[in-house]
């Protein structure tokens, strides 16, 4: 019998943490080990890669079909959300590879939320701009033809 702590909020509004997502993957790979090669880190680039190929899927439904649809229209957006959720099971199975654990994700998901909120963005694009040119003007000097 499963068990997770999966758990109803409010009405009918479902909500599943850190450790739930982890606890179904952990399951899912334990059920396909002889057939998926399990979780390790070995695993976790080809895991990785997976779950940039469920982003393209997810960047198609917005590009195809567009904000509207998936906004409006509850087949398309359940076909984004269905999507959505491929690219997070793949990421949970990069966290198992890496053992990474629900608390320690939380704890660092927490840093860098709380520093994301103390920082200022228009300076920070501002000054990767000012970066970028400053290696621009660099590699258009080395290729100049000297006298």
């Amino acid at each position: 019998m499963r068990h997770t702590k999966a758990k109803k909020k409010g009405g009918d509004d479902m909500e599943i943490s850190v450790s739930d997502i982890l606890f179904m993957q952990r399951e899912l790979q334990e059920k396909y080990r002889e057939k998926w090669g399990g979780v390790s880190p070995a695993k976790a680039r080809e895991q990785l890669l997976w779950m940039l190929c469920e982003c393209g899927e997810v960047i198609d439904v917005i590009k195809k079909l567009g904000d509207e649809a998936i906004m409006k229209d509850q087949s398309v957006r359940a076909h984004f959300i269905e999507e959505m959720v491929d690219v997070l099971m793949y990421f949970g199975d990069v966290l198992l590879c890496y053992d990474i654990s629900p608390a320690e994700f939380s704890e660092a998901y927490l840093k860098k939320h709380a520093r994301n909120m103390k920082r200022d963005w228009t300076v920070e694009i501002d000054r990767m701009r000012e970066n970028l040119r400053e290696e621009a003007d660099g590699d258009a000097k080395a290729q100049a033809p000297s006298d």
